[in-house]
């Protein structure tokens, strides 16, 4: 965990409405790339640590006999519940609501499990090593994220792209200067190094594999504004009364940088870093 910081419950409090909107997808071909690297025949089980409104999960419900996805957030596991049922696939989903580092008893035992750009809010070491003792023998841990190193432009795009840093100024100048995290600051952001915290619980990796990204993508002004709120630093209830006052600044400056109301992104590509629990 993060020295000084400790994980509650408000952390994504109110966000999950918004996610599904806001957040950009994973790469397309990611479904693809894990079957072919876990060999998955559509009969395993799959537990999602952090899943957020289920992402991840659904997407890949169809490689996975059962899926069992763990979020701490009631909103999380709602819209998660939600989006089992639209995609037909509630017969086969388990939702957990639980943390991380207190999962229930009675869960069995896994083929894969998956932190889709969650891990670093968790007890890390502890976490890892419960999932060694969740994981089926050969089984695979996943971690998957964007590529943070990739450079994306609008180049040759027909809108322009949202003002990322006049947005987080404009965060800035309602909540702060330092990182909002819950009701807690993170001024040095959240930890990096996974390798180390699988390597020490006992994993044998990585194996990396990267989805290639790059497509063109248009966003609007409402889908900019979701991806704002949706993030844990920028959460709705951190404004408190101020939020309208955000919003409305926000789409201000919005509307300065496209009067169209639309923007251009470029799709990340993702990331997929595998670690196996190999037996001894």
């Amino acid at each position: 965990m993060v020295d000084g910081w400790e994980w509650d419950e408000t952390l994504f409090s109110g966000t999950a409405a918004y996610y599904q909107r806001g957040r950009l997808p994973y790469a397309p071909g990611l479904a693809d790339v894990l079957a072919g690297a876990l060999k998955l025949d559509g009969r395993g089980r799959l537990i999602d640590m952090g899943c957020g409104p289920g992402t991840l999960a659904l997407s890949l419900a169809h490689l996975f006999g059962e899926i069992v996805d763990v979020d701490p957030d009631g909103g999380m596991i709602a819209e998660a519940g939600r989006g089992a049922a639209e995609a037909g696939v509630t017969g086969k989903a388990r939702w957990v609501r639980a943390r991380a580092e207190d999962l229930p008893a009675g869960l069995g035992t896994f083929t894969v499990a998956a932190f889709a750009q969650s891990f670093h809010w968790m007890d890390r070491d502890l976490v890892a090593a419960d999932m060694r003792r969740l994981l089926q023998p050969g089984g695979a841990l996943v971690h998957v994220s964007d590529v943070k190193t990739q450079t994306r432009t609008t180049d040759g795009l027909p809108y322009p792209a949202a003002p990322c840093t006049a947005m987080e100024e404009l965060v800035r100048r309602y909540l702060g200067p330092v990182r909002r995290a819950g009701r807690g600051l993170l001024p040095h952001g959240t930890p990096g190094g996974e390798a180390a915290v699988f390597a020490r619980a006992g994993f044998s990796g990585p194996e990396r594999r990267v989805v290639p990204g790059g497509q063109a993508l248009e966003r609007t002004c409402d889908d900019v504004v979701a991806g704002v709120f949706s993030m844990s630093f920028s959460a709705p209830h951190l404004f408190g009364a101020d939020r309208d006052g955000f919003e409305a600044d926000l789409r201000r400056l919005l509307r300065e940088v496209s009067p169209s109301g639309r923007f251009s992104e470029r799709q990340p590509s993702t990331e997929v870093v595998v670690w196996r629990n190999s037996p001894g």
